[in-house]
């Protein structure tokens, strides 16, 4: 019913203003350091404007007062006739829990304050325990029933209302409501060890492996970190010029830890034991409840063959891969798992000449951010303005705040960009959401609020930062989750933006990267931060063009990630250890030898979050690229395609069955082999060379 998921989130904040005169332009403020106005004495506002989480100690408070309301609309709920009114409550109750786990959530990764970090985790346990503890509710469960099996009642209601009712009934069937009151505290248990599983597997996955120094050859020593006995191995140094480098690392990062390899092996089975308990065949079937997929057939039958119409590009793209090797080290005959991404680099660098620091001028954020300013204002009548957060509401000084406005519905929310490196901030680029929209009970929305995190160098004396053509590429991928965030504007929060379906929810974020491949995209902001200088079209077009280089076998790589997670979520017992399924699978799909004595499922960070659900790239991908080819790709600034995108994918949400929103987008329902098509379509240059070409 009210599982707390990572990207949703709201949170009470001070009423949000239709005007500001406090907005400045977007590109200004990100080119320079940003200057925060003297208040010495000021009270602080608290983190995201929340009175209480001026301290860490606030959260205690927070929380607290949460599980009071919690108690009280449970009530509410129970003693309320079934009508609407029952699902505005459910999602009133989820909107109390929700606004805490979901800011806690980020809070505890992203604050620097470790004492921050420890309140905010200590608060998502304790919300994740009464969610859990609602979820197997009966009488909670029973006033939902009550309202779905009351035909004039269900007659009466909305379509979002009614799909909001059944995704809520879903959450609990899902947690066993249906099982005597033992299986349920089972089910309860089950899930509070799952959820503790899965912190530590995750938690594993980035752990550093240490050897004896004396093992690794004195002269590629200086690759790594080492305290004069042991050498510490924290990555897989892909980039790394020299064969035996890149050996030692893949071998010995890949190394299985027992313990790692222990808590994957009781998270699988806790997941399988949990799904079984509740009546699903195997946790993917419970995992892919509401997705586009619906089911592990349709997702196996999509990779299988995508596998297929791969296989052949990945052979040749091994064979250039190789080529290039015994050009670059002729004693190294065979290409080998630690290969493929340096070889790749090395024949897009030997062909289109694409140094990243021959771009990064052209790249400046502020210009980047101007760029997006004025897609999106082209496209859907938006435009982003810089705003000075309050004293104590940001966690970080260099954090900027900007307002989505629309040129007639005013003021849409707020995203927060921590979009610089600092010391003990995840490497990973995210999205979080604080606060999701709704219509309150005052008839007023509440408007979203989300977090775009990233890691990008900051600005110097003598220029602005500067961003490679990869990093820019990523944050358009991350404003394309934060509007769908700020246009997902749903009745209820529980399907709020990215509150949807896995593998619909990167469509948005995808479909930003085909805009940000394209030339008349591109030419609307790339300067030369010194001079002017616009980006040619010969760059842009071999920037492009470098992208096909490996992406067949690439994108075979992410099909066996992707049919190794169905496995591994599919019967149990399973056929062998995880280690003997990667070697399979690795062998059989991807076609490069496994090495023995690596466990790469281990750092298999996905298996955490996408359980079941790793397939969701692919498919999502597959999606936007159908949406870009069929609506975009002639005029990436056609307003009216820009309206339509809003009114068919963006506005719903989850609110809407998602396959029926890219129905509507596409005008036809798509199939596998639609999907199928979409991808391998993408590998082909003439798609390129359309763009270029009409550009």
């Amino acid at each position: 019913m009210l599982a707390v998921r990572r990207l949703l989130g709201t949170l009470r904040l001070p009423a949000c203003r239709r005007v500001s005169t406090g907005w400045s332009p977007v590109g200004a403020a990100f080119n320079v350091n940003q200057q925060r106005r003297l208040d010495v004495f000021g009270k602080s506002t608290g983190l995201f404007g929340v009175p209480e989480l001026s301290s860490p100690e606030g959260f205690h408070i927070v929380q607290d007062n949460t599980l009071r309301k919690a108690e009280s609309l449970v009530d509410r709920v129970c003693n309320t006739p079934p009508s609407a009114e029952t699902v505005k409550l459910f999602d009133q109750l989820s909107d109390e829990l929700c606004k805490v786990a979901d800011l806690a959530d980020f809070v505890k990764v992203a604050h620097p304050d470790p004492a921050f970090r420890e309140a905010a985790e200590e608060a998502c346990r304790s919300i994740g325990t009464m969610v859990e503890k609602l979820n197997t509710n009966v009488e909670l469960c029973n006033s939902l029933k009550r309202l779905l099996e009351n035909k004039s009642v269900v007659d009466s209601l909305d379509p979002e209302t009614r799909r909001v009712a059944e995704l809520f009934l879903i959450d609990f069937e899902i947690s066993g409501i249906h099982m005597s009151e033992e299986k349920r505290q089972k089910a309860v248990n089950l899930n509070v060890a799952i959820a503790d599983l899965t912190t530590d597997f995750l938690m594993g996955t980035n752990l550093p492996n240490r050897i004896d120094v004396s093992i690794i050859p004195e002269h590629i020593r200086s690759n790594f970190s080492w305290d004069g006995k042991y050498i510490q191995i924290s990555g897989l140094h892909a980039d790394c010029s020299d064969d035996l480098v890149r050996e030692a690392a893949y071998k010995i990062f890949l190394y299985p830890n027992s313990n790692q390899m222990k808590c994957l092996d009781e998270l699988l089975s806790n997941r399988n034991a949990l799904a079984q308990l509740i009546g699903y065949p195997t946790f993917a079937h419970r995992a892919l409840l509401g997705t586009m997929a619906k089911n592990p057939d349709t997702v196996m039958s999509f990779l299988e063959k995508l596998s297929n119409r791969l296989r052949e590009r990945t052979l040749k793209d091994f064979e250039m891969m190789l080529g290039m090797k015994m050009k670059l080290n002729p004693t190294n005959p065979e290409l080998m798992p630690w290969d493929p991404p340096f070889y790749a680099g090395a024949l897009c660098a030997e062909k289109y000449n694409i140094e990243p620091s021959l771009y990064s001028p052209f790249f400046s954020l502020g210009a980047c951010m101007e760029g997006l300013n004025s897609l999106f204002n082209q496209l859907l009548g938006i435009s982003l303005y810089s705003e000075q957060p309050e004293k104590g509401e940001v966690w970080s000084e260099d954090v900027r705040k900007l307002a989505v406005v629309h040129e007639s519905e005013g003021l849409l929310g707020y995203i927060y960009c921590d979009f610089f490196h600092r010391a003990e901030k995840p490497p990973q680029d995210c999205h979080f959401t604080i606060r999701g929209g709704r219509l309150k009970e005052d008839g007023e929305y509440q408007l979203p609020v989300v977090v775009l995190m990233l890691n990008f160098p900051q600005c110097t004396k003598s220029a602005p930062t500067l961003l490679t053509p990869g990093m820019m590429e990523n944050l358009f991928h991350e404003m394309g989750h934060a509007m769908h965030s700020m246009l997902g504007r749903t009745r209820y929060q529980h399907v709020t933006g990215t509150r949807c379906a896995t593998d619909f929810s990167e469509v948005p974020s995808i479909l930003m990267e085909y805009f940000a491949s394209d030339f008349r995209v591109v030419n609307q902001f790339a300067r030369h931060f010194q001079t002017g200088q616009p980006l040619s079209k010969t760059m842009v077009s071999r920037l492009c063009e470098s992208k096909k280089v490996g992406a067949a076998s690439d994108m075979q790589l992410q099909v066996c990630y992707s049919i190794l997670d169905q496995i591994y979520h599919g019967e149990h017992p399973l056929a062998g250890s995880t280690t003997d399924i990667l070697r399979k699978t690795q062998e059989s799909v991807y076609g490069l030898p496994y090495i023995p004595h690596t466990a790469w499922q281990l750092r298999f960070s996905h298996l955490a979050g996408y359980g079941a659900k790793y397939y969701s790239y692919l498919m999502s991908r597959a999606v936007a690229s159908m949406v870009w080819k069929q609506c975009f790709m002639r005029n990436p600034f056609d307003r009216v395609m820009g309206e339509r995108y809003r009114k068919e994918m963006l506005a719903h949400g989850g609110g809407k069955e998602p396959i029926l929103m890219v129905e509507g987008m596409l005008q036809k329902c798509p199939s596998v082999d639609d999907f199928v098509d979409a991808l391998v379509s993408d590998l082909d240059p003439d798609f390129e060379t359309f763009i270029m070409d009409s550009a």
